[in-house]
């Protein structure tokens, strides 16, 4: 398994550059969010090995009225991917603002569950030709996001696999998927086929592995066990010491057998 860093969450009392830095400088990939606020020159300068970045800036997924605005803003921003060496993009579905669901829906609908199979279809259609992988996120609409439809991993999953295109994977956020949902090693066996990558954090707070509920140890466990050698990320903030908090991540990831 590879290991990455958001450099969104760790080092935040340090311009962008010089966190991206610290994080390549212990041995981790490093993943984005916005690359449009981002000075892109020097972020390859750096030498870091990216991960993922968002990969959309507008619509949603699952909206008939904004799927095309998904993406639209999607081959706007594959150049970017393309020049920091970025495979996979991340999806949602809901358009988010500062995190927050940009028009909160609080029901499901038919359509949306076709909408939605139907635009991974054509982001895929479109990472083929660039040679990027478009990863839909699941996330948690109990507390950090509520108001985004077919945002749960159990529904991820299934847009995912009825999209049905190599080019369309899962970001598995197992954050998330313990608020929602819970049943984490179960989640990761069921899913594995169609994951891209996973990201963790702990359970409460959205710190490092260590802070809180969640056996990541048993779940390196199972993920070695199932043959994943895949990337995990780490999408959680620095409980105290961002250095410590990479160690602890780290740590949480080697196995000792």
């Amino acid at each position: 398994m590879r290991l990455a860093v958001c450099a969104e969450m760790v080092f935040t009392e340090l311009p962008f550059i010089e966190r991206v830095r610290r994080i390549h400088g212990a041995g981790f990939d490093v993943e984005l969010w916005d690359s449009r606020t981002k000075d892109i020159p020097s972020l390859k300068a750096t030498g870091a090995v990216f991960s993922s970045m968002t990969g959309y800036s507008a619509g949603s997924v699952v909206d008939p009225a904004t799927a095309d605005d998904v993406v639209r803003t999607a081959a706007e921003l594959i150049p970017t991917a393309v020049e920091l060496g970025i495979s996979r993009m991340v999806v949602h579905s809901a358009e988010l603002v500062d995190g927050a669901a940009a028009r909160p829906v609080f029901r499901s609908t038919g359509r949306m569950w076709t909408t939605g199979v139907r635009t991974l279809q054509r982001l895929g259609d479109l990472g083929e030709k660039h040679g990027v992988t478009f990863c839909l996120e699941n996330l948690n609409t109990i507390l950090d996001h509520p108001g985004i439809p077919l945002a749960r991993a159990k529904d991820t999953l299934a847009l995912v696999e009825a999209a049905g295109h190599p080019n369309v994977k899962l970001m598995l956020d197992l954050y998330h998927a313990q608020l929602g949902e819970g049943n984490l090693i179960g989640l990761v066996q069921a899913a594995l086929p169609h994951i891209g990558e996973i990201q963790v954090a702990d359970v409460p707070g959205r710190c490092e592995p260590g802070t809180g509920e969640i056996n990541y140890r048993a779940i390196a466990g199972a993920l070695a066990d199932a043959g994943y050698d895949g990337t995990v990320g780490m999408e959680a903030w620095a409980s105290n010491d961002s250095d410590d908090a990479l160690a602890a991540f780290r740590d949480a990831f080697t196995l000792q057998r």
